[in-house]
C-alpha cells in the first residue's frame, strides 16, 4: 500500500485548524507549526461573534463574499457534526433595528439589501417587521423600536467552541501539533524527497514576510453575561456613528462588537470605544444595564488591499490562504472546499464559481 499524503499546516487559527482537521479526516499524515501556543491567543477567530450573515454582510462588502458566505450555511453543520465536541450553532436569522432618528440610514441599509437580492435571487430576501411582528419575531424587544428588517437563515456559532473542538479532533486524529514553531513556506520543499507532499500556509497576518499586501484592521469586541436579556438571533443596530452588532451565545453570554478600525495596534479598547458599544447595547435592551463584563478584546484581522480573501500558488503543492478580514467565520468553509478540490484535482472550479481570486505566483 503507498503512504498516506504528508502535509503540513502552518497556522493553528481558524483556517488552519479547519484545514487539518479536513486533511486529516482524508487520511493525510498532517502536521501543524504554529507560532504561539495552542490557546489561540494570537488568532482573530478568538476575538469574533462568529456571525453567518451574508445578506446583512453584502451592505459592507462584495458578491463573492456573500457567494461564499451562502455556502457556509450549509457546510457549518456538516463540519461541526464532524466533531466530537459540541459547538453551539444558530441558523435563527439576523435582526436589524434602529431608532427613529436613523430611520434615513436604515432605508439606505434596506436599499443595499434589496439590490444583493438582484443580483443574487437564490439569497433570501430581507423581511419588514412592524411593531407587532417584531414583537412576535423577538419578544425582548417588544416596544423598544418601532420597525426592523429580519434576514431569514442566516446564523452564528460559538467561535471559542469550535477552536477547542476543532483541536480536541486534530489530537484525535493523531495530527503532530508543533507550539511556538514559527515556520514559513520557504523552509520547506513540498513534493521533493524527505520532504511534506504539501503546504498550506494560513498564517493570518503572521504571513506578512511573505505576503507584503497584507495589513490589520483592528476589531474590539465585548464579551458580557447578562441574565436579564434574552435575544433568540443575532441583533444589529443601524447607527449613522456607531453601529454595533450583539450576538447572543448559550448561557446569556452576549458577544457585543462595531466596526473595523484601519489600524493594527493590538493595544487595550480605549475608554471612549468601550463606553460608545456598552451605550449602544444599552438603547437596545436596557437589561444591558446590569449585565457584567467577561472581557474586553482586540486584534487585528488579515487583511488585503481589496478587503477581499485570496489563494496563492508559491507552487503547485504549497497554497496560501489569507485575506479573510472580518469575514473569517462566514467564509472559512469555501476557502476550505477550494483548498481541498485543488488537493483532489489540482484545479478548482470553486475558486470561479464564489468568484475567488487564486493566483500562481
Amino acid at each position: 500500500m503507498s503512504s498516506p499524503q504528508h502535509s503540513v499546516v502552518l497556522g493553528a487559527g481558524l483556517m488552519g485548524r479547519l484545514l487539518a482537521h479536513s486533511l486529516a479526516r482524508r487520511g493525510h499524515r498532517v502536521e501543524v507549526h504554529e507560532a504561539l501556543g495552542p490557546d489561540a491567543q494570537g488568532a482573530a477567530a478568538r476575538v469574533a461573534a462568529a456571525m453567518l450573515a451574508p445578506l446583512a454582510e453584502s451592505a459592507i462588502t462584495e458578491l463573492p463574499v456573500v457567494r461564499m458566505g451562502q455556502h457556509a450555511l450549509t457546510r457549518w453543520p456538516e463540519l461541526i457534526g464532524q466533531l466530537e465536541q459540541a459547538v453551539f450553532f444558530q441558523q435563527n436569522g439576523t435582526l436589524i433595528v434602529w431608532h427613529r432618528q436613523d430611520a434615513g440610514e436604515a432605508q439606505r441599509f434596506e436599499q443595499l439589501l434589496a439590490r444583493t437580492h438582484t443580483q443574487l435571487p437564490s439569497l433570501p430576501a430581507s423581511q419588514s417587521l412592524d411593531t407587532p411582528s417584531l414583537a412576535a419575531c423577538e419578544p425582548a424587544l417588544d416596544g423598544r423600536f418601532q420597525r426592523a428588517l429580519y434576514l431569514p437563515e442566516e446564523g452564528q456559532l460559538d467561535n471559542r467552541q469550535l477552536l477547542a473542538a476543532l483541536l480536541d479532533s486534530l489530537h484525535t486524529h493523531g495530527v503532530a501539533l508543533h507550539w511556538q514553531s514559527p515556520k514559513s513556506p520557504s523552509d520547506f520543499a513540498p513534493g521533493t524527497p524527505g520532504q511534506p507532499d504539501w503546504v498550506f500556509d494560513c498564517r493570518g497576518l503572521g504571513a506578512r514576510s511573505d505576503w507584503t499586501q497584507l495589513r490589520g484592521v483592528r476589531g474590539e469586541v465585548v464579551r458580557l453575561h447578562a441574565p436579564e436579556v434574552t435575544l433568540l438571533r443575532p441583533t444589529r443596530l443601524i447607527h449613522p456613528r456607531y453601529p454595533i452588532y450583539i450576538a447572543p451565545k448559550e448561557d446569556h453570554v452576549f458577544v457585543i462588537g462595531a466596526t473595523e478600525i484601519e489600524t493594527e495596534d493590538l493595544s487595550p479598547a480605549s475608554v471612549r470605544s468601550t463606553l460608545e458599544l456598552l451605550s449602544a447595547a444599552y438603547t437596545v435592551h436596557s437589561g444591558f444595564a446590569e449585565a457584567r463584563i467577561l472581557e474586553i478584546n482586540t486584534q487585528a484581522r488579515p487583511t488585503l488591499a481589496d478587503n477581499l480573501p485570496a489563494v496563492r500558488c508559491l507552487s503547485p503543492r504549497c497554497v496560501q490562504l489569507n485575506g479573510l478580514y472580518r469575514h473569517g467565520f462566514l467564509i472559512a468553509p469555501a476557502m476550505l472546499d477550494v483548498a481541498l478540490e485543488w488537493v483532489e484535482h489540482q484545479s478548482t472550479e470553486l475558486a470561479a464559481k464564489f468568484a475567488l481570486k487564486f493566483e500562481h505566483v
